[in-house]
């Protein structure tokens, strides 16, 4: 069967409540159709409450299928936020388009995110001082994606006030004028305007916020907006809305190698192996894109040995705090720590994450947060907190590692530009690196046009997705989760096997409401029809029903999938995350059908994949300050 074929079939699964009878009916998709789509029939297919992504077993067919005679136009690599940004981009343009990742969708970089959808104050200040247009005009822009990121996934992205303490009149005046500045910047894509608190207002909107630091006494505090995210929810959805316009999506899927054509040295497809089954099989594309993150190097040296580096890695530790760190909705931005750097402190998922570093790295598949890293984010926020910060209050610590492309002469990775590049510098593969998470899907058009342009493609219309929902975000509203705490319960079973009801409670259905948008029903009704009510870990709303929901409908393929990028507890507290791991095995092995050999194999990667992040209770070693 063709690939186009197959990419026009795609099953949607109910289960029947009380039942256990199964509906599946089919969908015209609509990446390959003959007349490509319309803006319309896109959005309607991918907002339907509905829709349910093809199976790995379809997707993976669909790449088999494209030869050499009926090629792909385009294969991405990488499912980062990028690489899904260019998959859903050239899907919805009604180009065919299939994407591999080795790993999981937002395994890398794009999970290990501040969690900030930013123009970046930073780069304004130093387009200022510097007189330097360039970053002046990447302010511009991520001002214009930030506002795009929260109007195209409003159920996982939000707008955040960040507070920047002043303890002395000369801050007050600088920082007021400077987020001033950052306002008009923004323009018609404005969050809330800026505005100055007195010490007093500050001491109430921040409670843990120290009246002194350093011998000086505050005066007050700037408070500004930018955006925040969940950032691997987010980057999970490009990944499903991109399979419901017609992508054919893979992740767990590693490419070994390039394909070439002899007669004119263009690459025209890649070697890809199955890292579940083992299995290999060739795909052919008109145009390859590279956008495999800090790893796009390694890519582009399976085309060209001798071709020379473009990634400059740099690696940015982020802790997690409890929740009384900070404010529910209120950030905290310390300055200038004493590098100069920008440390930020927000309130995230019921928890506060502190952050980032930014230091010279090399390249790993799990990079790891040194102690003194984590020393020096204690160590800077504890100037300007009356909470004694300790090292044993750390939940998780992760390390995540930038793409930063290679300016020679740049003395440190900090003062490099995030803006970022898009090349050919080898025929039919066009690599796209650097730039930032917000302007994921800018970078994303940017590299479709390139690779329109490479191998001569027709797209059926231009680019739709500056103004594309996400799948889930469609109807969607803060109050929505209120539907799920009046209308469901959790069943939940007992130790005896019995199955008790018990209260879809406000903290659940707001998760579950943020999580999966319109989707979250879904979730609720497995819940409570099929006795997965319970909570995974004490203290925290992720349900036993999102397993099963995320096995069946999101590409969840393992149990690090699920702990680390489709629930976010692995970030929010690793020994929860530890604890939770026998019972989302439990819940994986009857959705896939492990094996006891599979079980343990999955659990031990996922111990091994934890120690990585370095709470207090798994740190390498105990020196600081800070006990």
């Amino acid at each position: 069967m063709s690939a186009t074929r197959i990419r026009r079939f795609g099953a949607v699964l109910a289960a029947a409540a009380g039942g256990t009878s199964i509906l599946l009916f089919t969908r015209p998709s609509i990446a390959g159709n003959d007349r490509g789509p319309s803006p319309d029939l896109v959005r309607s297919q991918i907002n339907d409450s509905k829709a349910v992504v093809p199976s790995r077993v379809v997707q993976e067919s669909a790449l088999i299928a494209a030869n050499n005679s009926n090629p792909l136009d385009i294969l991405v690599i990488g499912g980062g936020a990028t690489g899904c940004g260019v998959a859903l981009d050239a899907a919805t343009r009604g180009l065919r388009v299939g994407l591999v990742e080795r790993e999981d969708f937002s395994s890398g970089t794009s999970s290990r995110s501040t969690k900030l959808i930013h123009g970046g104050v930073r780069y304004l200040e130093k387009a200022v001082f510097n007189l330097d247009y360039g970053q002046l005009k990447l302010v511009f822009h991520a001002l214009e994606e930030r506002k795009q990121v929260i109007k195209n996934a409003p159920h996982l992205s939000n707008a955040l006030p960040c507070m920047t303490p002043c303890f002395d009149w000369f801050e007050v005046v600088y920082y007021w004028v400077g987020l001033k500045m950052y306002d008009l910047v923004a323009g018609r894509h404005l969050l809330h305007l800026s505005r100055y608190y007195s010490a007093q207002e500050s001491a109430e909107l921040f409670p843990t916020l120290a009246m002194k630091a350093k011998d000086r006494s505050l005066k007050g505090a700037v408070v500004y907006y930018d955006g925040q995210m969940n950032d691997s929810r987010l980057n999970v959805g490009l990944a499903l809305t991109a399979a419901v316009a017609g992508a054919a999506v893979l992740n767990h899927a590693e490419v070994i190698s390039l394909i070439k054509d002899e007669a004119s040295n263009r690459i025209i497809g890649a070697r890809i192996r199955n890292n579940l089954s083992g299995k290999e099989f060739d795909t052919y594309a008109k145009v390859v894109v590279n956008a495999a993150g800090p790893f796009c190097d390694s890519v582009r040296k399976l085309a060209d040995q001798n071709v020379q580096p473009m990634i400059c890695p740099s690696s940015g530790v982020h802790i997690v705090l409890p929740d009384y760190y900070s404010p529910e909705g209120m950030g905290l931005i310390v300055p200038k720590t004493k590098d100069g750097r920008v440390v930020f402190m927000l309130p995230w998922l019921g928890r506060t994450v502190a952050g980032t570093t930014d230091s010279d790295t090399v390249i790993t598949l799990l990079p790891e947060p040194h102690e003194d890293e984590i020393q020096f984010i204690l160590d800077a926020i504890s100037d300007y907190l009356n909470v004694k910060v300790r090292r044993t209050d750390v939940l998780s610590a992760w390390s995540g590692i930038r793409p930063l492309a290679m300016d020679p002469s740049a003395k440190n990775t900090e003062s490099i530009s995030r803006d970022h590049v898009v090349c050919e510098d080898f025929p039919g593969l066009v690599t796209i690196t650097g730039g930032k998470w917000t302007t994921y899907r800018s970078m994303a058009e940017d590299a479709v046009n390139a690779a329109i342009k490479s191998g001569k493609l027709n797209p059926s219309n231009g680019c739709l997705t500056q103004n594309l929902r996400l799948v889930g975000g469609d109807g969607w509203d803060p109050s929505s989760f209120t539907v799920l705490a009046q209308q469901y319960v959790r069943m939940k079973r007992t130790y005896g096997g019995k199955f008790v009801p018990g209260v879809m409670d406000t903290a659940v259905a707001k998760h579950l409401s943020h999580a999966y948008g319109i989707m979250a029903e879904q979730v609720a009704i497995i819940a409570q029809n099929e006795g997965l009510g319970k909570r995974l870990a004490h203290g925290y709303p992720f349900l036993e029903a999102e397993v099963a929901y995320c096995a069946r409908n999101e590409y969840c393929e393992s149990a690090v999938d699920f702990v680390a990028r489709r629930c976010r507890l692995a970030f929010l507290d690793t020994d929860a995350a530890g604890r939770a791991l026998p019972r989302i095995i439990e819940i994986m092995a009857t959705e896939h059908k492990w094996d006891k050999s599979r079980r343990k194999q999955e659990l031990q990667k996922a111990k091994e994949f934890l120690e990585t992040f370095k709470s207090s209770k798994n740190k390498q070693f105990h020196d600081g300050k800070h006990k």
